[in-house]
């Protein structure tokens, strides 16, 4: 086992050193292009509809390049799921306005974890020459100062363990630019920390039960580090789903579009067959679509927006399979 500076510090100052932009395992499929293969055929199921949806997300894009949040503002993260959304549909991207958008943001010097993954994520579906090299390994180096001493990786600087979440976010990140995490076995020993006492994964260690969104994370990052899957994750997520939709939690009051989308993508990564909640399924996220060409994210939403609206398409297409 490779081993890591303990230091934060030290971790961030090794990337280039360690690091030095290795690339992903030749043939492999990154997150963001399994998502997108798997969304572009949401439209099988759509049928006509699909031309609806095409008309909201156009709608959600603002002058000045970004899509708008629930407030209507331009939002990085909503802007992520509005790129997406229209590559899912094969239409054009805002390539001249989202440019100028994405430049405003230069390397990241403001952005925290979340948002750092989300800009490198729109500058991986941007032509390749729009970002400058000097910047993608600058928003790299930033990602990297959020590893946690423990290997794996956390939107506070100051956590001591890393969470499932944010190492999804991060190995993301790192694969929109051209390069994997380095120390890729210590964040696979972070995120084995992290597996709850149910079997499933949480986004803290030592927890009694895990939630469907940390183990949906887990079961893609465990696939990307070579990771073993026990098949008992699949039962954990299939017990999941009630009403044709996924709860989060054990506590959650209703099933939820986000929860949905990502156990059907962790169940595909796990070759699980959805053979007998398809249907369920298929009227649940029915149930959640509105005229506009949108999907709200649970039954008591009624703002439809880009994220839950790529959600709705990324479930589609698995049950589309």
């Amino acid at each position: 086992m490779s081993t890591i500076p303990a230091s934060k510090a030290s971790s961030a100052a090794s990337w280039e050193k360690s690091s030095t932009r290795s690339k992903s395992k030749a043939g492999a499929v990154s997150v963001r292009r399994e998502t997108l293969q798997i969304a572009r055929l949401a439209p099988k199921l759509l049928g006509d509809s699909a031309d609806l949806v095409g008309q909201f997300i156009r709608g959600q894009l603002n002058a000045d390049g970004g899509f708008r949040n629930r407030a209507g503002d331009s939002d990085l993260y909503y802007t992520v799921f509005g790129l997406q959304a229209l590559l899912s549909l094969r239409l054009d991207l805002p390539v001249e306005s989202a440019t100028i958008y994405l430049r405003g943001f230069g390397a990241g010097e403001e952005l925290d974890l979340v948002h750092l993954s989300c800009l490198a994520r729109c500058w991986a579906m941007m032509p390749a020459s729009a970002l400058a090299p000097a910047n993608s390994d600058a928003i790299i180096a930033r990602v990297e100062s959020y590893r946690t001493d423990d290997g794996g990786y956390h939107a506070s600087r100051d956590a001591a363990h890393g969470s499932a979440y944010h190492a999804f976010l991060a190995m993301g990140a790192y694969q929109d630019l051209g390069a994997m995490p380095p120390y890729p076995d210590r964040v696979a020993a972070s995120l084995a920390a992290l597996q709850s006492a149910d079997g499933a994964f949480a986004n803290d260690p030592g927890r009694p039960r895990g939630s469907t969104p940390a183990t949906a994370a887990a079961v893609t990052l465990i696939r990307h580090l070579d990771m073993p899957a026990s098949p008992a994750l699949a039962d954990w997520l299939l017990a999941r789903c009630h009403d044709g939709g996924f709860f989060a939690s054990p506590d959650a009051p209703v099933p939820d579009l986000l929860s949905t989308a990502t156990a059907l993508h962790a169940l595909s990564s796990l070759h699980a067959s959805i053979d007998g909640i398809r249907e369920g399924c298929l009227d649940f996220v029915d149930s959640l679509w509105t005229s506009q060409g949108a999907f709200y994210g649970t039954w008591a939403d009624d703002v439809p927006d880009c994220e839950y609206t790529f959600y709705g398409l990324l479930a589609l297409g698995h049950l589309a399979v």
